[in-house]
């Protein structure tokens, strides 16, 4: 009995530390700020601190405004993360807005370094992602609303109103970082294989050119 009572303490005790372990995207800080030398040539895990910091590697006022929209897919993201705001080098958050045209679409897509939360501005939204088991987790959300993406998965938003519409994101990483499914498989370079698209499609290599061509990479 005196063995199983200690075996249950050890369980208990393991199973708190792995509870109260704190999960984040980016490793922790080690000292107050950071600021990002975007220009520096020395690569790490982020970015080197450069000498000097001051008010304007905290401050961005990109996100006051809606994107001008104007593409095929009717959406445009303006990111806030530490390309934007260098200060935000080593603190594991960032933010971005994205805006709708009526039908715009913010095509599947995933975050590999980041869970995102979006919080509705203005307009109503179809939004939802795709578990590894291959389930839609959908909702329709409106002004005033959240939705959550869990990192790593595909998902996307989609406007299905006749008016614009907007939401901010908020993510637990400094660069959550972003593959566009489409993009990614049609417009990568170098490109990849017709034999490995036809396959994973099921189409001819005559569709997977006419795709391509969509995605083709600005020269």
């Amino acid at each position: 009995m005196a063995g199983a009572g200690k075996l249950t303490v050890v369980m208990f005790m393991i199973i708190a530390s792995i509870c109260s372990y704190k999960v984040s995207a980016d490793p922790d800080m080690l000292q107050d700020v950071c600021v990002a030398d975007l220009a520096s040539g020395i690569k790490v895990n982020g970015f080197v601190c450069k000498n000097n910091a001051s008010a304007a590697d905290f401050f961005f006022a990109g996100l006051a405004k809606p994107g001008v929209v104007n593409n095929v897919v009717g959406s445009i993201v303006t990111p806030a993360n530490v390309m934007q705001i260098p200060g935000l080098n080593t603190l594991g958050v960032s933010m971005a807005r994205i805006d709708y045209a009526p039908g715009g679409l913010n095509p599947p897509h995933t975050h590999p370094r980041a869970t995102e939360m979006i919080f509705v501005l203005e307009g109503e939204l179809d939004v939802g992602f795709i578990t590894t088991a291959d389930v839609l987790i959908s909702k329709h959300i409106m002004k005033g609303e959240n939705f959550v993406f869990p990192r790593g998965l595909v998902h996307f938003q989609k406007n299905n109103g006749k008016v614009p519409a907007a939401v901010i994101a908020g993510f637990n990483s400094q660069l959550p970082g972003t593959q566009v499914i489409a993009a990614t498989l049609f417009g990568a370079t170098p490109p990849v294989p017709d034999n490995v698209l036809t396959i994973a499609f099921q189409i001819d290599a005559k569709e997977v050119e006419k795709i391509k061509s969509k995605f083709a990479p600005n020269k």
